[in-house]
């Protein structure tokens, strides 16, 4: 069974991006991954046929995992359509939140959407030490912030505070929400 040809133009790509990132010369890097210029050069231009211990050889060159070479990259724009998310119920209160994006590893933040209601107020435990968190009123009008401290906050306003502390959220009209960046430091 004849194998498909390797992805050459993915492998070209990668091996200028990563050669580029690490700011070396393409002699440079042959050098270091022990192999000709003129071999290293076709590769780039997609024109070589690389073996596994080629492509390894210069994945230790530029500090990168094998991987990065070879696999084509993700596009960096992920859309979340509204709805396709499961929203979750606060207990004793109107208050929905839904997972936007996960902080990747090496990332320490989560953003979600939290939609209100008018009702009981949702009173939240101090969440880990060093959580902030970051909030812009997309609709309606909520109070919130450490239970000290609470602000009235309207559509466009931004609020910040500790999340390490008691804090609350209480919508003041009916529809409110807002988009919540939570920070773990």
């Amino acid at each position: 069974m004849q194998q498909p040809a390797p992805p050459l133009a993915v492998i070209a790509a990668a091996l200028r991006r990563e050669r580029d990132r690490a700011g070396i010369s393409l002699t440079e890097l042959a050098r270091r991954a022990g192999l000709a210029k003129s071999t290293l050069s076709q590769l780039e231009s997609g024109s070589g046929n690389p073996s596994i211990e080629t492509l390894w050889a210069l994945g230790v060159a530029l500090g990168v995992p094998f991987s990065r070479l070879v696999e084509p990259p993700s596009s960096p724009v992920r859309v979340v359509r509204a709805g396709s998310s499961p929203r979750v119920r606060a207990e004793g209160a109107d208050v929905y939140g839904t997972l936007l994006s996960a902080g990747v590893p090496g990332t320490r933040r989560d953003v979600y959407v939290l939609e209100l209601e008018p009702g009981a107020r949702r009173d939240a435990d101090p969440h880990i030490p060093g959580s902030v968190e970051h909030m812009v009123v997309a609709g309606g009008r909520i109070r919130t912030g450490p239970v000290d401290e609470l602000v009235e906050v309207g559509p466009g306003d931004y609020v910040t505070f500790p999340g390490d502390v008691p804090h609350s959220y209480e919508a003041l009209e009916p529809g409110s929400w807002v988009i919540l960046v939570m920070e773990h430091r």
